[in-house]
């Protein structure tokens, strides 16, 4: 039983099939256990180039990045703020969003902290035996306030609460 449980749960939105086409950010700080702070950035990818499924998907649209920061921009603000205290990061679905953030990092020829990922998604299939273990299926399930799918800082927040619950049902963690 750990005293504290503190990591970022982050999801990334892209705006074509690339992995480093970063229009979105989101992450939902949690301290002790607790969710402490969540927060999304709009990312101008590169060329500013959107491909219809994924604006499908999640609406944004190039319009709603034309002014908005780039990922290097985004990456370190984020690195400033939390990643002196965090060095874990939650992920439902972990190996899409770290394609993300590597590839990104690639990319823009910047220098990624080691990191330690745990996934929601794997961690719900090995514990839970629901058919179906989207985020949102999973949220609604176990009474998660659901935000807007697929906005990168709801589905931040949906994730931490989730793997939250996984924690408290695996013994790992006691609120």
């Amino acid at each position: 039983m750990t005293k504290g449980l503190n990591f970022i749960a982050i999801d990334f939105e892209t705006a074509t099939g690339k992995r480093a086409s970063v229009c979105e950010v989101g992450i939902c700080v949690v301290r002790d256990g607790e969710v402490a702070e969540t927060r999304s950035w709009l990312v101008q990818p590169e060329d500013n180039q959107y491909s219809y499924w994924n604006i499908k998907c999640h609406g944004i649209r190039p319009e709603d990045t034309a002014d908005s920061p780039s990922f290097p921009e985004v990456w370190e603000e984020i690195e400033r703020l939390y990643l002196d205290e965090f060095d874990t990061f939650v992920a439902h679905n972990a190996p899409f969003d770290r394609s993300c953030l590597e590839h990104s990092a690639r990319l823009y020829h910047l220098h990624l902290p080691d990191l330690k990922w745990h996934c929601s998604l794997k961690t719900a299939r090995q514990m839970y035996a629901f058919g179906c273990n989207t985020l949102g299926y999973l949220c609604e399930q176990f009474g998660i306030p659901e935000g807007t799918h697929h906005r990168a800082g709801d589905d931040a927040e949906m994730c931490a609460r989730l793997y939250l619950r996984e924690m408290e049902d695996g013994g790992l963690f006691r609120p």
